[in-house]
């Protein structure tokens, strides 16, 4: 056990010691889309997404298959299945008052 003189010495070393900064911390990760400039296309890929998962979710609650929904849609399972892939970006708003149809929701869209 180290004496209380030792004891006491280590604590000043530390007390004393200048702070370091951590090299490797940068601003707040908030900010970085923006300051990439990829602001607009983060949100729109993540609202995209968010698009996909809650058809995703209403088709299951409604026991809708997407060979029900393309049905609804008049077009082909193949041209839905876009739709339900939270990576693909392309959905044109026109159709997607068609799926808010489809599935009996009402599209909602606004700017905030």
């Amino acid at each position: 056990m180290a004496s209380k003189k030792a004891q006491k010495t280590s604590r000043q070393k530390l007390e004393l010691a200048p702070a370091r900064k951590n090299p490797h911390t940068g601003g707040n990760f908030d900010d970085f889309p923006e300051e990439d400039g990829i602001l607009e296309e983060v949100a729109v890929k993540t609202h995209k997404r968010l698009l996909s998962m809650q058809l995703a979710d209403i088709m299951r609650e409604k026991h809708i298959t997407t060979n029900i929904l393309a049905r609804r849609l008049n077009t082909s399972p193949f041209r839905v299945e876009p739709l339900l892939n939270p990576g693909n970006t392309a959905m044109i708003i026109e159709f997607l008052e068609h799926i808010a149809h489809a599935v009996g929701k009402k599209r909602y869209i606004e700017f905030a």
